[in-house]
């Protein structure tokens, strides 16, 4: 059994056993490797963001939260591969961290014979790219966290005549360009809406002030005519 196979057969035996707690060492038994190896897996699929809960001692083991958890699920391996083709070019983008970790859950979470048809149609699935590409700017974390928790932030920002401000910002929304990706807000040091480019924040920390609710349109920023914002859809 291959590594990826015994981590996907390793959550399903968690889940299968849940609440029950399972030790290192019954589940090294179980998939005949050494309890090391048990636990390098196990902290593999923890950073993955599988809810995997540890207790040590000698009454201690491993346990899976299983309503946070994904059943076997039935993605075709094209289905797979075209989420992952969209997730591949999510690279920089707000939740680029996240994409990573969400493609991985669903591929563990199909069925063993779906997941290595998937994986080998990845194989013969790629991109061209300049050979010496410039690495797209990431968005900060910290923007990230900002957005979803409607948290105020402080930026240090360098605009397009390279002036460099600090100003305190409540985070309304992430809107994308052909190039780079924007963060609009509301600026309290202009008193109104403001977009800002993301490569061009060189610094960002959280506040502990939790921004009010507003709309994007509230914020009255200006597009070019020939563009509209469309807002994401999960379904």
């Amino acid at each position: 059994m291959n590594r990826t196979d015994r981590l996907y057969a390793m959550v399903e035996q968690l889940r299968a056993c849940a609440p029950r707690r399972v030790s290192a060492r019954e589940l090294a038994a179980r998939f005949e490797v050494s309890a090391r190896t048990v636990e390098r897996d196990i902290s593999a699929l923890q950073q993955a963001g599988v809810p995997i809960y540890a207790d040590v001692g000698r009454t201690g083991g491993y346990t899976l939260d299983k309503s946070r958890t994904l059943p076997p699920l039935n993605f075709t391996p094209a289905e797979a591969v075209a989420v992952a083709i969209t997730l591949g070019r999510a690279e920089g983008s707000p939740y680029g961290r996240a994409a990573r970790t969400a493609l991985h859950k669903i591929v563990s979470a199909m069925s063993a014979v779906d997941g290595a048809a998937a994986r080998e149609l990845a194989d013969r699935i790629g991109f061209l790219a300049p050979a010496r590409p410039d690495a797209p700017a990431a968005v900060p974390a910290v923007l990230e966290e900002a957005v979803a928790a409607r948290r105020v932030v402080r930026l240090e920002y360098v605009d397009r005549a390279g002036v460099v401000t600090e100003r305190a910002v409540e985070p309304v929304a992430f809107t994308a360009g052909t190039r780079c990706w924007y963060l609009l807000g509301w600026c309290r040091l202009r008193g109104g809406g403001r977009v800002f480019r993301t490569d061009r924040i060189r610094t960002a920390v959280l506040l502990d002030d939790t921004a009010p609710h507003r709309d994007v349109d509230e914020l009255k920023c200006d597009l070019p005519d020939d563009l509209v914002l469309r807002a994401l859809q999960l379904v």
